[in-house]
């Protein structure tokens, strides 16, 4: 997401970084960068201006131009500003007690990606410990409430429908909703409804009564982040009509330019709650100003890292390794677990997006995707003796894991010269202290993917986490 807006202020921030001296021309050129670097992500013209405007005006006071390390002082700046334009923080939703109900209403035009979001959303407030209904109101798309009932039932989420319904029973769905949800004790409802492929009166009408029927605590709009200032557009007449709360940006780890995240907080008002990361149920993520910002910089996002790889690695199982990597007990058969847990994690390039130094850096045709695979094969060619002890690993096994894992004896000499390297270490990592040694801890799952790319990933034991970087309050590992 956003590769070509990250690579191009990645190298502004390089060439900011080493600089022991800034004047006002070296301000000026890189502010006609970042400029271009905004127009062409698409984002609104008057959204550049402000942010142009701004940043010169406070790059060229003392505190950038006398300051002890003005290089760093005017990357800030420039982080603060994007900050200020993606929302200045995250927005979370203003749902009610457990006790009381809240309701959802999902908005948007068709293809948008509101059904999907919808489940998506339930799963995400499911997980909090909320009891979810989903809403099937889109009553115009072909299949669009089984689409729903096929997503409720797969994350164990109920779906109201009514059989027979006709596309002009949508208010009368809706409102009845909310009777069955009070009656059965579901404390959100989350209301999908249609869309059109474009604004129309008709569509407009129908959803004003729906909201005046379930009186929703948060009116959402759902909008497709490839559209770029389109997607601001449609959300101001959406909220000139029906009065948004906030917006979910769907198909983010697409949007390769970022117009519309860059500008729809500045042009609407309206937070971005929520934006979508991938295919899978669970790739709906907060959004995090801060941690967005700090993407485009190249910066890496560290705490998203740590929290991707919480909520995929058994805590117990994480301490146990860690204790055996101490030990230097760690075996090819944990390399295979951790390699499987990063598969989870997300795609790679979304994890690489993540660490500093390389975010922005590495485009998705130099990943190499079958290394995984050829690595994963190769262990699972193994048996459960040459997992504990690789030294056991001889000429005739080492053949014989090539052939059953369909790979060369060069590729599995290879492999363990990874583990080994990675084995070692994973040793080091463990000595550490502090917030980097815990987060590298919790992250050693990553360690030994340097093939994972043609040109060679570096170790992420040479990871250094950004200055001044600490862990949010009440953030453990």
């Amino acid at each position: 997401m956003l590769e070509k807006l990250t690579g191009t202020f990645s190298d502004i921030v390089r060439s900011l970084s080493g600089k022991s001296k800034i004047t006002e021309k070296n301000i000026e050129e890189t502010v006609e960068q970042i400029k271009m670097a905004l127009l062409e992500a698409d984002v609104n013209l008057r959204v550049v201006r402000r942010f142009v405007n701004s940043t010169v005006e406070e790059a060229k006071g003392d505190k950038v131009l006398k300051s002890v390390d003005p290089g760093q002082q005017f990357v800030k700046i420039i982080h603060d500003k994007l900050v200020a334009m993606l929302g200045d923080s995250k927005t979370d939703f203003a749902l009610k007690g457990p006790d009381t109900q809240s309701v959802i209403l999902l908005l948007g035009l068709q293809g948008a990606g509101k059904t999907t979001a919808a489940h998506k959303l339930a799963y995400r407030l499911q997980k909090e410990g909320r009891r979810p209904l989903l809403v099937a109101c889109d009553l115009i798309r072909p299949a669009a409430v089984e689409q729903l009932s096929v997503l409720g039932e797969k994350i164990g989420v109920p779906v109201y429908k009514e059989d027979g319904a006709k596309a002009s029973d949508a208010v009368k769905v809706a409102k009845n909703s909310i009777g069955f949800a009070k009656k059965n004790g579901y404390d959100t409802v989350i209301v999908d409804t249609s869309g059109r492929l474009q604004i129309d009166t008709e569509m407009m009408a129908e959803l004003v009564s729906i909201k005046k029927a379930v009186d929703p605590i948060e009116t959402v709009l759902v909008a497709d982040a490839m559209t770029g200032q389109n997607a601001v557009d449609i959300a101001k007449s959406f909220d000139e009509q029906l009065g948004l709360t906030g917006v979910i940006l769907t198909k983010f780890d697409s949007d390769a330019r970022g117009g519309a995240a860059l500008s729809l907080k500045t042009i609407t008002g309206k937070p971005i709650l929520f934006i979508g990361t991938g295919e899978k149920t669970e790739d709906l993520e907060p959004f995090h100003p801060d941690r967005i910002a700090s993407r485009i910089l190249g910066m890496g996002d560290v705490v998203s890292l740590v929290e991707k790889a919480q909520e995929t690695v058994d805590q117990e199982e994480a301490l146990k390794l860690q204790k055996k990597m101490a030990r230097n007990e760690y075996t090819l058969q944990d390399m295979l677990d951790q390699l499987q847990s990063v598969k989870k994690m997300g795609s790679m390039q979304q994890i690489i997006d993540m660490i500093p130094g390389l975010a922005g850096q590495v485009s998705e045709d130099q990943i190499n995707k079958a290394g995984l695979k050829k690595q994963e094969a190769i262990i699972q060619s193994m048996t459960a003796k040459e997992r504990a002890n690789h030294l056991i690993i001889g000429p005739s096994r080492r053949k014989r894991i090539a052939k059953g894992s369909g790979t060369t004896v060069q590729d599995v000499n290879k492999l363990i010269k990874q583990f080994e390297k990675t084995k070692l270490m994973m040793k080091k990592m463990t000595r550490g202290r502090g917030a980097q040694a815990k987060m590298m801890n919790q992250l050693g799952a990553m360690g030994g993917m340097g093939d994972m790319m043609g040109g060679g990933m570096p170790d992420l034991s040479s990871m250094k986490l950004p200055k001044g970087f600490s862990l949010p309050k009440g953030f453990k590992f």
